[in-house]
């Protein structure tokens, strides 16, 4: 599973060995932001009460 924010160039999300992976869009196959599950799903819908 691989998502994409609506804009063009956003970070590409996908599961990783457990993980929410969130890699550099510029480097995919660098460095990744790593989340928990739980710590994504806390991490989105926050953004959500904000928007």
């Amino acid at each position: 599973m691989r998502r994409r924010g609506r804009r063009p160039g956003g970070p590409a999300v996908r599961p990783l060995n457990g993980v929410v992976a969130v890699p550099d869009s510029k480097d995919p196959a660098g460095p990744a932001l790593a989340f928990t599950p739980a710590a994504w799903r806390a991490f989105v819908a926050e953004l959500a009460e904000r928007a």
